[in-house]
């Protein structure tokens, strides 16, 4: 078999790349090791910003996004039980998209299995050599040689290590607290992002639905979901969530999924080696409290697209020698911008300096205009080009 990009990964970079490749009228085989069943279910981040929003909607993508998407023009930072709203549209004038990604996925295979081109799922012993991808479905092995090979497997995929660890340059910090995350059958609370500053560490309101809550509750980095019972993550939530206004009240429910996520900053550079292109994941994690990973990935791939279709309709390969360098301009804005969120609303230690700086940088972020836009800016996302 042949083609002209081999993209490993079905998850949202390596649909995206193949979706616009196809209007660019280039081939791809795209390879999944999980099953279609796993990745449809796969709960992850919902935020998208409005760059995103654009491209898929440009690329034809965004129909069911369009319906069924909640559009928020703030978020709001709770401190001190004060909550202080960040009118992001009234700073920057664009907006944020609250959208499941497993949605998306979900809208990204349809769009893929109506172009008729390959997507396998459940494929085994994905292996990359060069400009050769091979893979076993069914038991059957397949080999495709490709001109171009895209890694979007994610951080744990085998793509990376197609590039020489001494090409390589890894930049990573781990982080002493993990995300214990929760997804509840309740109606939200707040019709915006709550991100709260407590004593005892940060907290998440946010949502996927008008019917379903996504909660986070920052936890030491071991943490087992085990250990958090369900009326134990409430008593928690109520706590750091409350504030003094008789109005709120946090709307409890069914707990339908729970779980712990680690938290990185992580970045490899370059991002390509000969025929071989990182992308997503596999490339760079930040941690979530900016809600940048899924809106990074798609910046990626859509650079990527771009110089593909250069490269194909005979106008060089310009973009595709910048791609790594074009790419990690935006990976490390994105990376600041989600340290500085992760360390201003995240209690690191008992340490009262560290305490009153946070304090003091959240005062100052929600009352200074220019401190709320530069917050507005990042948070909902640069231009894509």
């Amino acid at each position: 078999m042949r083609t002209q990009v081999g993209i490993v990964g079905a998850g949202p970079a390596g649909l995206v790349l193949a979706h616009l490749l196809h209007l660019n009228g280039i081939d791809s085989v795209v390879v999944e090791r999980q099953t279609r069943d796993h990745v449809e279910k796969r709960i992850r981040a919902g935020v998208l910003e409005h760059g995103t929003v654009d491209l898929l909607t440009a690329a034809g993508l965004g129909d069911r996004l369009l319906r069924e998407r909640m559009v928020h023009h703030g978020v709001e930072l709770l401190f001190d039980r004060v909550g202080h709203r960040v009118p992001l549209t009234e700073l920057t004038g664009r907006e944020i998209t609250i959208y499941g990604q497993h949605e998306l996925v979900k809208d990204l295979i349809s769009a893929r299995l109506d172009t008729e081109r390959p997507l396998h799922f459940e494929a085994a012993d994905v292996q990359v050599d060069g400009t050769e991808l091979t893979f076993h479905v069914d038991g059957t092995q397949t080999t495709v040689e490709c001109d171009f090979i895209a890694g979007c497997d994610g951080f744990h995929g085998i793509s990376r290590a197609g590039i020489p660890p001494s090409a390589l340059t890894v930049f990573e910090r781990e982080y002493p607290h993990a995300w214990l995350g929760v997804l509840a059958q309740a109606p939200p609370a707040s019709d915006e992002l709550v991100y709260a500053y407590h004593d005892r560490g940060f907290a998440l309101h946010s949502m996927r639905t008008p019917d379903i809550t996504r909660l986070y509750l920052q936890v030491p980095a071991d943490t087992d979901a085990a250990d958090w019972p369900d009326a134990r993550i409430w008593d928690e939530l109520r706590t750091r969530l409350d504030r003094d206004d008789p109005r709120w009240q946090l709307n409890e429910g069914p707990i339908l999924e729970k779980s712990v996520a680690a938290m990185r900053s992580f970045v490899v550079t370059p991002m390509q080696h000969e025929q071989l292109f990182l992308a997503g994941d596999a490339a760079h994690i930040v941690p979530p409290t900016g809600a940048k990973g899924l809106n990074l990935a798609v910046a990626d791939v859509a650079v990527l697209a771009e110089g593909f279709a250069e490269y194909y309709a005979g106008r060089g390969s310009g973009l595709l020698r910048r791609y790594s360098e074009t790419c990690l301009r935006r990976v490390w804005r994105v990376q600041h911008f989600s340290w500085w969120m992760t360390s201003m609303l995240h209690r690191v230690d008992d340490d009262p300096f560290t305490r009153e700086l946070q304090l003091s940088q959240l005062r100052y972020v929600t009352s200074s205009t220019a401190a709320a836009t530069t917050l507005a800016e990042n948070y909902v996302g640069f231009p894509m080009a």
